[in-house]
């Protein structure tokens, strides 16, 4: 038997996906590809496929936050994930659970932010009003926030269409928030997929092949889901994106297909093997 103490324990906060590759169900792959164990506060039920969000229903936000009280108060969470939120009520609900909780303790958990605003197939998630909340309640607890480029371009309100952009708003949005940016650059397409790390005053950019005619989703669920559990083990930041970087570069190449060669339909292999 393995001591629990051994294992670490990451908890992620966001919806469910019905067909598995984004949300909640692509976290707990993800946390058990790298050997950690993962917890679940589930916001919202999304019932979609890649490339189709068909209807979502919220959680209470009461609900949600009984979720999250009972697993801090029996699990040694060593870092969090926060997903599709749903609503700003829940936002809240979640920001203030975290600044009581960094309080109480003495420290503050590391604390991973995809900020889940549109889907991969456009489709709005998040209600507008939700984002004045994040923005003025969340953001500032993070140890990261890891915007594509519609999200970024959705908080400063501009566009980013080249890779001199994403320098100046990844720039931009560590000023405003104050906190360490990954601003994933694989919707400006070109020979590679190409995302910025803004931390401790210096960007790095990190580079993966990019893998032509998938259309995938989940895979800011996914990044995101790796940085936290390399964070809940206790590597650092750069390490922690770095290899999630890899890890989800795999998991795209070697992505599942079903369905006509006319219309088919991928997924992510979250058991991918990372070269």
């Amino acid at each position: 038997m393995v001591d629990q103490g051994e294992i670490a324990v990451a908890l992620t906060i966001a919806g469910s996906d019905s067909s598995a590759g984004a949300g909640i169900q692509a976290d707990l792959k993800t946390f058990s590809a790298f050997g950690v164990y993962g917890l679940t506060a589930l916001t919202c039920v999304v019932a979609e496929i890649p490339g189709k969000v068909r209807r979502i229903q919220g959680v209470d936000e009461d609900v949600v936050a009984e979720q999250v009280d009972l697993l801090f108060a029996n699990f040694p969470v060593g870092a969090i994930k926060t997903g599709l939120l749903y609503s700003g009520e829940i936002v809240a609900r979640v920001a203030a659970f975290l600044r009581e909780a960094q309080s109480r303790n003495g420290r503050a958990i590391p604390l991973v932010i995809d900020p889940v605003m549109v889907a991969t197939s456009g489709d709005l998630l998040l209600p507008a009003e939700a984002i004045a909340v994040y923005e003025r309640e969340l953001f500032q607890l993070a140890s990261l926030i890891t915007p594509n480029l519609d999200e970024a371009a959705t908080l400063l309100d501009c566009e980013i269409p080249d890779l001199p952009a994403m320098h100046d708003a990844g720039k931009r949005l560590v000023g405003r928030y104050g906190v360490p940016i990954l601003l994933k650059g694989g919707h400006l397409g070109g020979k590679n997929a190409i995302d910025l790390l803004f931390a401790d005053d210096v960007v790095r950019e990190l580079r993966a092949p990019f893998v032509r005619n998938v259309q995938t989703h989940g895979t800011g669920c996914t990044y995101s889901a790796a940085i936290t559990a390399g964070l809940s083990a206790g590597i650092t930041l750069e390490d922690a994106v770095t290899r999630a970087k890899q890890y989800v570069s795999a998991a795209i190449a070697q992505h599942f297909t079903w369905g006509a060669a006319s219309s088919p339909l991928h997924a992510l292999n979250h058991s991918a093997n990372v070269s």
